[in-house]
């Protein structure tokens, strides 16, 4: 068999549907053998915008996503969405082309190391030399990129190879389970939760998993343990049930982290230092149970004292059936907390000012948001106050990057969230910042008669820098910038071009465009003047009278 027909049936045994990238001519011959294959090509238009494409549909599948380019300029384009799938714990399969290694008249032109440029931002990556290796590294390149924690892995295929024939087989995945904790570590943390007065539970990405969500809403709802989540852990539980205690968007200082300062003893499911903080952990106040697939790795504001390694549900479901409700816990302060929160939140939820005030425009995306809706966001300002004020219902209904936090994955987010889910409603929310970074994949938006809607919020300027400038009393410098027409930007793409005038047209709006098939963009100007006095000032000084 032609290695080339080899490599796509390997990718066929992996259960891959889709290959999203952008081919050159050192992929030829593969991209032929994808032609007559079972695999549908996603053409893009920017490497990097196939990889958060493959990095998302990892994300909402469990499956690699795969993704393809050409040597040189294409294989470096892959580097942003590398580390994106990499920090995030998104698997993520990467495919990309090089010169005949064996005979190549071409010198060093478009020569670059890939596999030594991958090797910080993978789990796995290498150069295929032989045909005969193809399926041994194609199947590990899967496993790894799979295995918990998932993350990024990548083959280098050179074109002579990709020609060459093999009596190669592919190698089927094995039978596998993950391990399970020890008998004593979960004895170790049932009796810190039991001897507790006031245990609390955090609950991160790493137990946004279909089994886990469920084994901790049974936890939850046995033990009547408070819970709040990171940024990459909304949505594992339902953030309006009544025990929640809200999101640590903001690395202290909220309401929430009264509640942590609170507790003698905090529950941290599936969270690493890899996401931004959601606690600074001092020492001598408080147990931490650190409940994961991997070990803790340990950091000047994260060092638990009890450790529980192993499958994450299987820990969970071990430990509900140990614990239940302890007459001498107390949690009358978490619930303080949780009213005071509450209010908080619904202030300013019907400002009428505008460009639209951040909470009217978050009540208003969830007002017509259905419960399943995926919301794909870029990264920026916004991302704030949709991770402190957005509830969500169910698992994987916000998209956000609190690991790497790139700008421009957004809007590829969103179409890969469409693909995978193509009957439910996907809004991408971008800044204009971070949208200008791949808004050319409207394009594939469109060529692919997707029905997404894009909120661009449009403040002329990076605005989460610029916060944060204000923060530190500098004054406003090197983050104002202009913008095109994006009604007409957007329709010149074949797109659908909108613009509210006033804060009360935009709900009506959004719900036309998600019950309207086609590309969407609704360009809302939003109002920021508020950042710094509400999330730096005004969050920190009410929690602080409780």
């Amino acid at each position: 068999m032609k290695a080339s027909d080899l490599f796509i049936k390997a990718l066929e045994g992996e259960g891959v549907e889709y290959v999203f990238g952008i081919p050159g001519e050192e992929n030829l011959d593969l991209l032929e053998s994808l032609r007559t294959s079972s695999i549908k090509l996603i053409l893009t238009r920017h490497e990097q915008a196939a990889g958060f494409m493959a990095a998302t549909y990892g994300r909402l599948t469990g499956k690699a996503g795969v993704c393809l380019a050409t040597l040189g300029p294409g294989a470096t384009n892959f580097v942003t969405s590398a580390a994106y799938a990499q920090l995030g714990g998104m698997p993520m399969f990467m495919i990309t082309g090089q010169k005949p290694v064996k005979a190549s008249k071409q010198g060093h032109f478009q020569i670059v190391d890939v596999v030594d440029m991958m090797k910080p931002l993978t789990k796995y990556t290498r150069q295929i030399v032989s045909a005969d290796n193809i399926p041994a590294r194609v199947r590990e390149s899967f496993r790894r990129a799979e295995e918990e924690r998932p993350g990024a892995t990548h083959l280098e295929l050179p074109e002579d190879i990709a020609r060459d024939n093999t009596d190669s087989i592919i190698i089927p995945a094995s039978f596998h389970r993950r391990p399970v904790a020890d008998e004593k570590a979960l004895k170790r943390a049932a009796e810190a939760i039991l001897d507790a007065k006031r245990p609390l539970l955090m609950i991160g990405a790493g137990a946004n998993r279909k089994t886990s969500s469920k084994m901790l809403g049974d936890f939850v709802k046995q033990t009547g343990i408070p819970f709040f989540t990171t940024q990459m852990g909304k949505g594992v539980l339902d953030e309006t049930h009544p025990l929640w205690l809200g999101n640590a968007a903001l690395s202290d200082g909220d309401f929430v982290h009264r509640a942590i300062e609170n507790a003698d003893c905090i529950i941290n499911v599936g969270h690493d230092v890899i996401e931004k903080p959601p606690f600074f952990m001092r020492r001598g106040l408080r147990t931490v149970i650190h409940i994961n697939y991997l070990g803790a790795e340990v950091d000047t504001v994260y060092f638990p004292q009890i450790e529980v390694i192993g499958d994450i549900a299987h820990s969970i479901w071990r430990l509900r059936d140990t614990i239940e409700a302890q007459t001498h816990w107390d949690f009358s302060y978490f619930d303080t907390v949780r009213g005071h929160l509450a209010a908080h939140l619904a202030k300013g939820a019907e400002d009428p000012r505008f460009p639209i005030y951040p909470v009217r425009m978050v009540a208003d995306v969830r007002k017509v948001m259905p419960d399943d809706g995926i919301l794909c966001l870029d990264n920026g300002m916004y991302k704030l106050w949709f991770a402190r004020y957005y509830h969500c219902k169910q698992p994987n209904t916000m998209l956000l990057d609190n690991a790497l936090a790139t700008m421009g994955a957004g809007l590829p987010s969103a179409i890969a969230a469409k693909i995978v889910h193509p009957h439910r409603k996907v809004v991408a929310v971008v800044g204009d910042g971070g949208f200008m970074m791949n808004s050319q994949e409207i394009e594939t938006a469109v060529r692919l008669k997707l029905d997404i809607v894009i909120l661009l919020l449009q403040d002329d300027a990076y605005g989460m820098i610029k916060w944060k400038q204000a923060h530190m009393h500098f004054p406003n410098f090197g983050m104002d910038m202009g913008n095109p027409d994006f009604v007409r930007y957007a329709e010149s793409y074949g797109a659908h071009g909108h613009r509210p005038g006033s804060a009360e047209e935009f709900g009506p709006l959004l719900s036309k465009c998600l019950d309207t098939p086609g590309v969407h963009l609704i360009d809302l100007p939003i109002d920021y003047s508020d950042n710094d006095r509400v999330l730096n000032r005004e969050i920190r000084e009410l929690s602080a009278k409780l």
